[in-house]
C-alpha cells in the first residue's frame, strides 16, 4: 500500500500524477475511520513509551507541504493519545541572524532526536531547497549541492540510529483556495491568516516544481519520501499514522532488560 505513494529516488517526478483527494486508508464509513485512527494513536503512545524507555533509537517525522496543508493539525491529530515525555516538535521559520551566518543545517542539527526520542520537524531543512530555490535566491548548483549535503545529513542520522519517516502533505490548489478564504471568513482564524500568503499561493507552479525537484532528489532507501494525499483532512492523519506506526513497528522495540538486583526485592 505504502510503495504506491513512495517517491522513486533520481526519477523525474511529476507531483500531478498523485490525486490530492485519494483516500488510502479509508475504513467504510467515517466511524471507521474514527475507531482506526484512535487505534493508532493509542498504539504509538505504547511504541513511543517503549522506545523512550529503551533510549538507544531515534524517531524523525519530517512534515512539509504547501501553505495549508495541515501540519499543524496532522500533529495534533496523530499524536493525541502519546505521553509528551520523550517526544518534541520542531518549527522552522525563516532563519535568523545568528542561524543565517552558519550553514543551512546547522539550526537542524540542534534540534534531531537524542536517544530515546521522538521529534516532529513542522517544516524543516527542506525549506532551503524550497522557498530559497522558488524565490531564485540560491541558483540551481547551490541547490543541488544542498541536495548532496541533506542525503548526506540524513545518512548521518541513519547511522547514528535515527529511522527517518518523511512526508510531503499534498494538496490541491482549489482545497488551499478554501482553506485560505475559510481562515480569511472566520475572525477567530485571522491569526492563521498573512497577506503573504496570497503571494506565495501566486508561486504555486513553482513550488509545486521546486517540491518534485526536492522530493525526487531526496527521496534515498534510507529516508525515503511518502506523498500523503491531503485534500481529505481525516484520510491524511490516517496515512500519517500508519505510516509512522509501521516505521517504528519495524524497529522491532523492546523495552530494557529487567535489573536482577531487584529480583525479590520487597517495599515496606
Amino acid at each position: 500500500m505504502f510503495e504506491k505513494y513512495r517517491v522513486p529516488l533520481d526519477k523525474k517526478l511529476d507531483l500531478s500524477d498523485y490525486d490530492p483527494a485519494d483516500k488510502p486508508f479509508s475504513g467504510d464509513s467515517k466511524g471507521d475511520d474514527k475507531d482506526r485512527m484512535a487505534e493508532l494513536a493509542l498504539k504509538l503512545d505504547e511504541l513511543q513509551t517503549i522506545l523512550h524507555a529503551n533510549s538507544q533509537r531515534r524517531v524523525l517525522l519530517v512534515l512539509q507541504g504547501m501553505d495549508t496543508a495541515g501540519k499543524d493539525s496532522t500533529i495534533r491529530a496523530v499524536f493525541q493519545n502519546v505521553d509528551p515525555l520523550g517526544i518534541r516538535v520542531a518549527n522552522f521559520k525563516a532563519p535568523t541572524p545568528a542561524e543565517l551566518a552558519r550553514d543551512f543545517l546547522w539550526r537542524v542539527h540542534r534540534v534531531v532526536p537524542a536517544a530515546g526520542e521522538l521529534v516532529i520537524f513542522n517544516r524543516s531543512h527542506y525549506e532551503d531547497v524550497l522557498i530559497t530555490r522558488v524565490h531564485d535566491w540560491i541558483d540551481a548548483e547551490e541547490c543541488k549541492r544542498r541536495y548532496t549535503h541533506i542525503n548526506n545529513f540524513e545518512r548521518l542520522l541513519t547511522d547514528s540510529n535515527t529511522r527517518i519517516i518523511k512526508c510531503f502533505l499534498h494538496i490541491s490548489f482549489d482545497e488551499q483556495r478554501k482553506r485560505l478564504q475559510e481562515r480569511v471568513d472566520d475572525p477567530n482564524k485571522h491569526w492563521k491568516f498573512e497577506i503573504t500568503d496570497l503571494k506565495e499561493r501566486s508561486f504555486w507552479p513553482q513550488y509545486a516544481k521546486a517540491y518534485a525537484a526536492a522530493l525526487s532528489a531526496t527521496s534515498t532507501e534510507y529516508a525515503p519520501w511518502y506523498i500523503v494525499p491531503s485534500d481529505s483532512k481525516r484520510h491524511r492523519n490516517l496515512m500519517v499514522a500508519e505510516l509512522l506506526v509501521q516505521a517504528m513497528t519495524d524497529l522491532k522495540l523492546s523495552y530494557p532488560p529487567g535489573r536482577p538486583d531487584l529480583v525479590g526485592l520487597k517495599v515496606e
